[in-house]
């Protein structure tokens, strides 16, 4: 009779989580070394521009939910100024942030102010984007993608990235969806890991 082997456990080099929390965003994990998580603060409190709220989950290949992703955020400021740039920008302004993944619903959020048009190469303009990076369980390399805004339908046709997308509908996976709840705006983003949908991913 054929020995059952045992299952083997993943060692530390085949998973971002939950070494990847405890380093990086150590209060989701429970541990209390910072008065607030570093990078949860994206725009503070005098930042110009519309008020909103980006949130969404992300699926693995099957369609599962992950539950234990980190995603990291740059983006410009409402005039599309970036933090670091010789251009004034407001006090508090970092334009930089981390959203870690609910455990348990693997809803992520975070609350910014909308982004405006930025200079991009060869003096072409690029439409209001987020940059993002995002690491979890399996994903050895961190994914980088950009959030467009589904409402920015001019600057999104001119766009120089999403033009290089040569399947057009695939461009589509990058746009959030703009939705109304009570006196907020959110704009709703979903991220497909592989598989159907799948999220366009920029090789950085």
């Amino acid at each position: 009779m054929a020995q059952k082997l045992p299952n083997l456990q993943e060692t530390p080099s085949q998973t971002a989580g939950p070494y990847v929390h405890i380093g990086l965003a150590p209060h989701a994990t429970g541990i209390e070394i910072y008065n607030k998580d570093l990078g949860s603060d994206i725009a503070g409190p005098n930042a110009e521009g519309e008020r909103i709220g980006i949130e969404g989950h992300i699926k693995d290949g099957t369609g599962a939910t992950v539950k234990d992703a980190l995603i990291e955020v740059w983006q410009a400021n409402s005039k599309g100024h970036y933090a670091g740039s010789s251009n004034a920008l407001e006090e508090g302004f970092w334009g930089w942030g981390r959203a870690v993944t609910d455990f348990e619903t693997g809803l992520w959020r975070f609350e910014t102010i909308k982004p405006g048009q930025t200079p991009g190469l060869n003096g072409r303009v690029q439409a209001p984007h987020i940059n993002l990076w995002i690491v979890a369980r399996g994903i050895n390399l961190g994914l980088n993608t950009r959030l467009y805004f589904d409402d920015e339908e001019q600057a999104n046709v001119a766009d120089p990235t999403l033009n290089l997308i040569e399947q057009e509908e695939r461009r589509a996976s990058l746009l959030a969806t703009r939705i109304i709840q009570g006196d907020a705006v959110v704009y709703n983003f979903d991220i497909t890991l592989q598989g159907e949908g799948e999220t366009v991913f920029f090789d950085i």
